[in-house]
């Protein structure tokens, strides 16, 4: 049989140390034919330089930062492929990775495949598993430095755009990103709006990614991270799943803005809330889209939803486990009004 063509996407940014490796590894995928879109986001030339000449790849210079939604939309659009692949820069791929996701991919009602997202180092212990999304739309990397011992492939909330495949159909059956995002959380957006289409997110964790990951928290990441989160849940949420969340979302909103004060980016909290003013036209517009989309019922599809936040990933325990038993009282009240 003819082996599937995989397109797969990588956007180089700035200092990329891991690019060659990146690059190298996609290209030794097995069992799949594959081509490779390398998006030149303003990368330091000595760092694209280091990626081996190959006709299978082909790079794209937008001459500017359009990033990750941006970069990603843009590199679909040159590929012509039975699936396509996003790869971060910094991860290094197994060789039979994309071939194990595309298999994955092609089975009915699959939306987003993931990888198994391990840490490069050291590999044994999990970077994302899949990616819990909470009721008010904080994300984050589930089952973060814990040892993977699951073989079989399953359902996530949310799939990792470290390593993510889809097949071209669903990907244009979804639209791609919303570039306003830019970065942070519209992997996340794509997830949950395949599962509001009656399509699974899945991870086949024996397809490894290993990932030089490199946590960080600054100003900048802040304000996307809330930003993006406010969007996301003010265009997928519905107007009666908005309206039972009320208490629990304006509660929140001020405990994240004291957090945002207290850790020194107050500002980009408040630049946050100013963007989403602006573009509220943007906002209402892409609220139309998706409401119109929908297939399944909210209490189908925001079951995938927790009440639960990751004390690990989110913030001190004995408060997280305080909010979670409040949170979880109400949401199982409120569910049943959906």
């Amino acid at each position: 049989m003819t082996a599937p063509t995989v397109g797969v996407v990588v956007l180089a940014w700035q200092a990329e140390p891991y690019l060659a490796d990146c690059v190298s590894s996609v290209l030794a995928s097995t069992d799949i034919d594959v081509r490779l879109v390398l998006v030149d986001n303003e990368c330091r030339p000595e760092d694209l330089a280091t990626v081996p000449p190959d006709d299978r790849v082909e790079v794209l210079h937008p001459g500017r930062n359009t990033g990750f939604a941006g970069g990603c939309n843009l590199g679909v659009e040159a590929l012509d492929t039975d699936f396509v692949a996003l790869v971060n820069s910094d991860c290094v791929l197994r060789p039979d990775t994309l071939a194990l996701l595309a298999a994955e991919a092609v089975r009915p009602d699959t939306g987003p495949v993931m990888a198994g997202v391990r840490l490069a180092e050291p590999p044994h212990l999990v970077n994302s598993a899949g990616n819990p999304v909470h009721l008010i739309g904080l994300s984050w990397a589930g089952g973060m430095n814990t040892a993977e011992t699951r073989t079989e492939p399953y359902d996530v909330t949310g799939a990792s755009g470290a390593c993510v495949l889809l097949q071209s159909s669903v990907w244009k059956t979804l639209g791609g990103f919303d570039e306003e995002y830019f970065a942070y959380l519209e992997d996340t957006e794509l997830s949950l709006r395949a599962w509001r289409l009656g399509l699974s997110a899945r991870c086949v964790p024996t397809a490894l990614a290993l990932h030089h990951y490199e946590f960080s928290r600054n100003a900048h990441k802040m304000y996307l991270l809330e930003r993006n989160r406010l969007m996301m849940i003010s265009t997928l949420w519905s107007s009666r799943a908005l309206l039972l969340l009320a208490p629990v979302l304006l509660v929140m909103e001020v405990l994240l803005a004291g957090y945002a004060v207290a850790s020194g980016w107050g500002g980009g909290k408040v630049r946050g809330w100013l963007w989403l003013w602006r573009h509220r036209a943007h906002i209402a517009e892409r609220r139309r889209l998706v409401q119109a989309e929908r297939r399944e019922p909210d209490a189908v599809w925001m079951r995938h939803l927790t009440a639960d936040f990751d004390p690990s990933a989110i913030g001190p325990a004995p408060l997280t486990r305080i909010v979670n038993v409040a949170v979880r009282a109400y949401w199982s009240v409120a569910r049943r009004l959906l």
